[in-house]
């Protein structure tokens, strides 16, 4: 017995819609906290001889410095990287020297990051995302270029990258909650996750879309939404034990992991958990919607 995805497909679209309006609007009304790579400031890195001091400690130590927001992260059993406005040589030995005097530590690196670089470093990320997506539905189009019935290639294109919006959006709406309430900060390593998110997602959709041209071929085009629920059946057992496989592995990194690498392990979790419902729930009854709104039917 198969079942029929297809059928319920307004309820998927009305799922996904809810949640990217909200991601939008928390976009809008939020933005993203991003980190002093792309703002520009102070980063140090230092490895305690001793015990590790707590955050609130040296946060209290290093208040009469007026640094503003200060974001501390422990990375493994002594480190601690410092986030901080940017500062010069004097303001840093004074710092050292502070800390120095609550527990003895070594300074492994101090880098100054200019506005200029960061402001610089965001437009290419943002360059390289839209590339991304630009490029995986050209990709995909010239792929499916010999199957134009019923739908046209490009129209395979436009349905991935309908799935690809869904996936980044709906990430970056929760990061930029977890950035308003809880100061998490958009990274280098949490881009490289969105990218892997890209890659990630639209393989899966890839799979599917394969079977549908495959099973277009054997079986004609006569009923194109029973063949999309065909090729949705005999994908999913492969979809769901992938990605869980993949989950198991993030969700041990997000809990045993270290706080270095939590939020980009999240955002992977998210992301990843987003491109399968996407590539089963989206992207394919889209194609159906698409050919339905072309024939003049409903849905």
């Amino acid at each position: 017995m198969q079942f029929r995805f297809s059928k319920y497909r307004k309820i998927y679209f009305f799922f996904s819609s809810i949640l990217i309006v909200g991601s939008i609007v928390s976009l809008v009304v939020f933005g993203l906290k991003f980190g002093i790579e792309f703002t520009g400031g102070s980063l140090m890195e230092t490895e305690f001889t001793g015990d590790r001091p707590s955050i609130e400690i040296i946060q209290s130590n290093l208040s009469e410095f007026n640094l503003g927001e200060i974001t501390l992260q422990p990375v493994g059993q002594k480190g601690m990287l410092f986030r901080m406005k940017t500062i010069d040589e004097s303001t840093h030995e004074k710092i050292v020297s502070k800390i120095q005097s609550v527990s003895p530590f070594e300074e492994k690196s101090f880098q100054l990051i200019g506005p200029a670089i960061g402001n610089e470093l965001k437009q290419k990320t943002e360059l390289a995302v839209i590339l991304a997506l630009i490029a995986i539905t050209l990709y995909i189009s010239f792929a499916f270029r010999k199957v134009s019935r019923p739908v046209s290639s490009w129209q395979y294109g436009i349905a991935s990258l309908v799935g690809l919006f869904h996936n980044v959006l709906i990430p970056l709406g929760v990061f930029s909650l977890l950035g308003k309430f809880y100061n998490v900060e958009i990274t280098i390593p949490i881009v490289a996750a969105l990218l892997t998110i890209l890659g990630y997602s639209i393989h899966d959709t890839i799979v599917i879309f394969d079977r549908i041209r495959e099973n277009i071929l054997r079986r004609g085009a006569s009923s194109f939404e029973e063949i999309v629920d065909l090729s949705l059946n005999q994908t999913l057992g492969r979809s769901v034990n992938t990605v869980l496989t993949v989950l198991i592995v993030l969700f041990t990194i997000f809990f045993f992991g270290g706080l270095s690498l939590k939020y980009f392990s999240l955002i992977l979790i998210i992301g990843i958990t987003c491109g399968a419902y996407s590539s089963i729930f989206i992207a394919s009854p889209i194609l159906i919607t698409w050919l339905n709104f072309k024939q003049g039917k409903k849905g």
